[in-house]
This record gives structure tokens, C-alpha cells and sequence, in this order.
């Protein structure tokens, strides 16, 4: 086993991404605190040459490589098996960080043991004055469980001006750059291996809360994010993945008594996007994305009512607004709007 001697493990996550680590490594070899942190690479069975990179590069990087390409999720809980180190950094590996960009996320989770999970500023590599997509400045959840952040609705980015600098409680924490306790991780058991990639960092945010600890953005510390580095964002198998694995969640983790109503009126709004993608965007295959979702998510309901949810499920404060209606109809595009 690999034990760290070190407060925080930085773990990144890589499946042939040779490219990418040249690329942000180096960021992540020199500015992260080497008094505190520790860094690995979780190698989900690279084709290509990124283990000998590391091995000739960065030689004092620990590497855990798998047998086979688990995806995001279980190839971070089996990897994470391995390490115990008392705060878990996972990176992705398309993230440039910053100076000093780990020590304030760890002295504030240190100074609030309430906290489970936090993120730091997440902002666009391509674009340094923008939010980026995946987390931008924390994320929330509507009432009928659609994500968004302080920054980013549905594909509205806003430019970065210090609106969203001061500390803030959030519910989710973005899987590209999200610290959380290793001992509350793996006490409700990791990432939830079916999602095999997307969302899955929202439902472990989830059920962190129903722990009663609490989850924070912190925009002191930046990182940049190149975004879509596995996946396009314009991809229909992450069209798929979004719309199936926010169903599981819900399904997983909403209020018995509210569950039904919200999945009824979910199927409303989500026919409508489908629609939108088929008539507006021109897009049979993303439309056809999302009838494989629901598809699969009925398929898999029954089953998941009886294994995956408790027997008692937390009340927990998400938004009391409905993110569609208050995008589409009444034109509110930025956070501070709502």
C-alpha cells in the first residue's frame, strides 16, 4: 500500500493523456506546496506513452495504474484505496493551477471541520477573464436537481470581475478541481461507480451534506480548466451521460415525498431540451441522446429504488427556483440574477 506522510494527495485521473499532462504538469509539480502535498497519477490503462513521461519527467511522482479504463468514478475510488493522506485533491488533468493555490483551501478546511468538500475559482484556460463551464465559482442545485454555478447557467459563462470573490457555502464542488476529507469519501463510498463519468461529483456533494457537513467555494485560490479534454462538451455521449446520471442522482437522493412530482415534471422539461435539440440545433443524435437516458434510467429505476436509496433521506436546501423557467423565460443568464 501507499501511504503519504503528507496532509494532502493531489491525485489526477489520466487515460492517454500524454498530451495534456506535458502540457499542465508542470504547473502542478511547481506550485503545489511540497511541504504539504503529495502527488499522484491514477493511470486508467493508457494506450499511449503517458507513464513513461512521468517515470522519465517527474520520477518522484507516485503512479497507480489500472488493468483496464475504469472511468472517472471507479477509477478514483479504486485508485483512492491506496492512499491516505488526510485531504484528497483530484485534479483533472487538463487543470492548470496557480501559486499558492492549495494552501488556502487546506487552512480553511482545517479552521471548519464542518467542511467536507471544497473547490477552488475555476476559470477558462482558453479564455483567463471567463468562468469556466465546469464549476466556475461553485455549484448549486435547482429544485427539480438541475446543476448550475456562481457563473456559468446552462451554457451562459460570464466574464470574471470579482463578483464572486467572496467565500461561499455551495452544493456541489466541481470534479475538476474538488478537495475533500479522505475519511468522509470513502465512509459513504466514494464516487458512485455506475455513473462511470459526469455528475458523479454532484451526487458524492450530495450525500456528503446528508452526512451534515457542508461544502465551500473558496476563490482565492485559481486554477484554470481546459474543459471537454475527455469528453467535447459538445459530445453526445456526454449529452447521454448528463441526462442519465442527473435521473440516478435524483432518484438516489430526493425527498421521498418530492420524488415522483419532480421526476413527472422533469420528464416535461427534458422532452422539451430533446425537442430543442432536434429542432434547433439540428441535432438527431443528441436528440436520440436523451431517449437513451430515460431509456436506461427506466429501465434501471425499480432496481434503484430498493438498493441505492436510504431508508432515510435527508431534507437538504437547494434552490427554490427552476432554472429552465427562469433562463428561458425570463431571460436570467447570470447568477447574480436569481
Amino acid at each position: 500500500m501507499i501511504r503519504s506522510i503528507k496532509k494532502v494527495a493531489v491525485v489526477i485521473i489520466n487515460f492517454n493523456g500524454e498530451n495534456y499532462l506535458k502540457k499542465f504538469l508542470p504547473s502542478v509539480v511547481n506550485c503545489s506546496d511540497k511541504n504539504i502535498s503529495d502527488i499522484y497519477i491514477i493511470d486508467n490503462c493508457s494506450s499511449d506513452n503517458s507513464i513513461g513521461f512521468i517515470k522519465i519527467n517527474y520520477p518522484e511522482i507516485n503512479i497507480i495504474k489500472h488493468n483496464k479504463n475504469y472511468g472517472f468514478a471507479e477509477g478514483y475510488n479504486k485508485g483512492l484505496k491506496n492512499i491516505s493522506s488526510e485531504y484528497l485533491v483530484l485534479l483533472n488533468n487538463d487543470v492548470e493551477v496557480t501559486k499558492n493555490w492549495l494552501n488556502p483551501m487546506l487552512k480553511k478546511m482545517e479552521n471548519n471541520k464542518l467542511i467536507g468538500a471544497c473547490q477552488p475559482k475555476i476559470l477558462s484556460y482558453n479564455e483567463k477573464n471567463k468562468f469556466e463551464y465546469a464549476g466556475a465559482c461553485g455549484g448549486y442545485l435547482d429544485l427539480l436537481g438541475y446543476p448550475f454555478c456562481r457563473g456559468r447557467i446552462f451554457d451562459h459563462i460570464e466574464k470574471d470581475i470579482g463578483q464572486y470573490d467572496d467565500d461561499k457555502e455551495i452544493f456541489w464542488a466541481s470534479g475538476a478541481c474538488i478537495m475533500v476529507k479522505n475519511e468522509i469519501f470513502k465512509k459513504i463510498g466514494g464516487f458512485d461507480k455506475s455513473f462511470f463519468a459526469h455528475m458523479e461529483e454532484i451526487d458524492l456533494c450530495w450525500r456528503i451534506k446528508a452526512e451534515g457537513c457542508i461544502n465551500y467555494c473558496y476563490p482565492e485560490s485559481v486554477v484554470y480548466h481546459l474543459g471537454g479534454g475527455t469528453l467535447n462538451y459538445e459530445s453526445s455521449k456526454k449529452t447521454y451521460l448528463n441526462f442519465r446520471n442527473n435521473l440516478l442522482m435524483i432518484a438516489k437522493n430526493e425527498e421521498t415525498k418530492s420524488l415522483f412530482i419532480k421526476l413527472s415534471i422533469r420528464f416535461i422539461f427534458d422532452f422539451i431540451a430533446s425537442i430543442r435539440f432536434l429542432i434547433l440545433k439540428r441535432s438527431l443524435i443528441k436528440f436520440l441522446s436523451v431517449l437513451k437516458a430515460y431509456l436506461y434510467f427506466l429501465k434501471k429505476f425499480p432496481k434503484l429504488i430498493i438498493t441505492k436509496r436510504k431508508t432515510i433521506v435527508n431534507k437538504l436546501e437547494k434552490s427554490n427556483k427552476i432554472i429552465p423557467i427562469e433562463y428561458f423565460l425570463k431571460a436570467k443568464k447570470r447568477f447574480s440574477d436569481l
